[in-house]
């Protein structure tokens, strides 16, 4: 089922080719970054995929943004997988200014948001991975992108800022991955690719695992778990109002302020209700809150 999970979400990104050229070019940069290889000096780039369908889609991004056809330059079995790897790539002229251009609509503060919502569908369908939780077992739910070098990882983390996701990163070997460890962060993330399907998949397949979490939440909802949301409440509000003394507040984005004014108001409502009185996602709103308290963190 997992294995399977991962590939409903390509199979529905691969239906998304992008239509502008700079978000073919962005979705490029991040198959670069997490299935490719260059030299620039040498003039070379090459991609590695695992699947047919998306070889098929990386040559077609190659030849109407870039114009070339690419080579397919080794086909081999990944006996561990039973899988074919297949690897095109493109040397001669020119190559240096297609890394280039490939490059400028890679990840950064700048970025357009179609632009960097092409990337983040790249990274996926070229590095990335979902597992749900399996029933009888302490699995949970996993959704990560494996990149090249840890820079690009660090890149990747800002972007997802951007979109107010967040990802944590790890190194794995000489790679670097970044994943997501809940079932809303996963969803959240999904619902920013348009992958509406298998957001609904995410939500069909847990269901009943959740029916059986509500039943343990309402029978351990006592009062020990409201004083530690009171506890938690009062930590926030006392971090925010130092953020505030300190000038910190004033200096983050207008969504962080409106969080913290928020919660220095209604200390006693809970994280469901505060997110319905703002008008936001709870997921969104604990995300927001992370944020600040990493904020107080660093200044305490």
């Amino acid at each position: 089922m997992n294995t399977n999970f991962t590939w409903e979400i390509k199979r529905e990104l691969l239906k998304m080719f992008p239509e502008k050229d700079c978000c073919r070019l962005a979705t490029l940069c991040a198959a670069l970054d997490t299935c490719g290889a260059c030299d620039e000096e040498n003039g070379f780039f090459s991609f590695t995929s695992e699947s047919e369908l998306c070889a098929r889609y990386l040559l077609r991004l190659a030849e109407e943004s870039l114009g070339v056809p690419l080579t397919l330059v080794e086909a081999v079995k990944d006996p561990k997988h039973g899988k074919d790897k297949l690897t095109f790539s493109y040397k001669g002229e020119g190559a240096k200014k297609m890394l280039e251009k490939m490059r400028a609509h890679g990840p950064s503060e700048g970025s357009e948001e179609c632009c960097g919502v092409s990337y983040l569908r790249g990274a996926f369908l070229f590095g990335g991975s979902c597992t749900l939780p399996r029933e009888g077992t302490k699995t949970g739910y996993h959704l990560e992108v494996d990149f090249a070098k840890e820079k690009i990882s660090s890149d990747f983390l800002r972007l997802l800022d951007m979109f107010q996701l967040i990802g944590s990163p790890i190194a794995r070997g000489e790679r670097s991955v970044v994943y997501f460890k809940s079932r809303e962060s996963i969803s959240d993330f999904l619902s920013v690719l348009g992958a509406k399907n298998s957001l609904e998949r995410l939500w069909s397949v847990t269901e009943e695992r959740e029916r059986s979490n509500n039943r343990n939440r309402v029978e351990n909802c006592t009062a020990g778990n409201a004083d530690r949301a009171a506890i938690a409440s009062a930590g926030q509000v006392y971090a925010f109002r130092i953020l505030e003394e300190k000038g910190v507040l004033s200096a983050v984005s207008e969504p962080l302020q409106e969080a913290a004014k928020a919660r220095v108001a209604e200390p006693t409502l809970s994280l469901s209700e505060l997110s319905e009185r703002l008008g936001v996602s709870k997921s969104c709103l604990n995300h927001r809150f992370r944020k600040l308290m990493k904020l107080y963190e660093e200044i305490k």
